[in-house]
């Protein structure tokens, strides 16, 4: 049954309107991790503001984004960010966190090399839940969120939660999941991590359907419930876990596709 809904639903004529729909807008790898945690940090309030908020954004960046990061300073992404409000974000706030992007890519390479750096996601990844902080994607998200916001000069801030902290930080399991897996609906791009490794970004639909399907006990939609929920599938499909999140979560956000439709589907009603 999930086969058959990725194959219906896992398409791109399925995506918009979503932030996800500016990485198709480039083709450099380079351009598109730096776009992808744009987009996926700005994801959260109404999707019309999230998108002109993305799209503000990216104008001042122009054609070559990770170029226009690498070059320019705080001050002058400031000066072109006057009036930008995201929810709780800020011009300056934005600025500090586009030039920590610019100084991490400058720094490492690129994202992709910053976020694997000094891990190993090889060892065995189904510990306990409880144990959820000893996984080593857990580590990495938290790390990677860290030496952002380091270069950013940003001691924290909503647009890139701490892992390590219990959150399921959706946001950036949703960038990982962009960057990991190529498909018709994920862009891809990073090649040092396997989908095998990543987890599920648990938003509201996510966790009442897993939860729906006995995957997660879990009251909260936490990190121990992400890891819950991707453990279910992992059972299922060990070498992608997070392979039908996609198709899943247009129950509930599309028109005419509700949660409760799909678990009785599921379950024989």
């Amino acid at each position: 049954m999930l086969e058959e809904l990725y194959a219906e639903y896992n398409k791109r004529e399925y995506v918009s309107p979503d932030p996800l729909e500016f990485l198709y807008l480039y083709s450099d790898p380079a351009d598109r991790e730096v776009v992808g945690l744009i987009a996926s940090s700005l994801a959260y309030g109404r999707v019309a503001s999230i998108l002109a908020s993305v799209r503000r954004v990216l104008d001042v960046l122009g054609a070559h984004p990770a170029d226009a990061l690498v070059s320019m300073n705080e001050n002058s992404l400031l000066d072109r960010l006057r009036g930008f409000k995201h929810r709780f974000n800020d011009a300056a706030e934005m600025a500090k966190f586009l030039s920590g992007i610019g100084r991490a890519v400058r720094e490492n390479g690129s994202l992709e090399n910053l976020f694997c750096a000094n891990i190993n996601l090889n060892p065995e990844m189904t510990l306990p839940v409880q144990n959820s902080e000893e996984r080593p994607i857990i580590r990495a998200m938290n790390n990677f969120a860290e030496s952002i916001l380091k270069c950013a000069r940003l001691e924290s801030s909503q647009l890139l939660p701490f892992a390590m902290k219990g959150s399921a930080c959706k946001r950036l399991a949703l960038y990982i999941r962009w960057m990991v897996r190529a498909d018709d609906v994920d862009p891809g791009g990073w090649r040092l991590i396997s989908p095998r490794d990543i987890i599920i970004p648990l938003d509201t639909h996510m966790f009442r359907i897993t939860r729906g399907l006995g995957m997660v006990t879990r009251r909260a939609a936490d990190g121990r419930a992400a890891l819950e929920a991707t453990d279910g599938f992992r059972a299922l499909r060990p070498d992608d876990p997070v392979r039908y999140d996609f198709a899943l979560t247009r129950f509930g956000i599309r028109t005419g596709m509700s949660v409760d439709e799909l678990l009785k589907k599921f379950n024989g009603v």
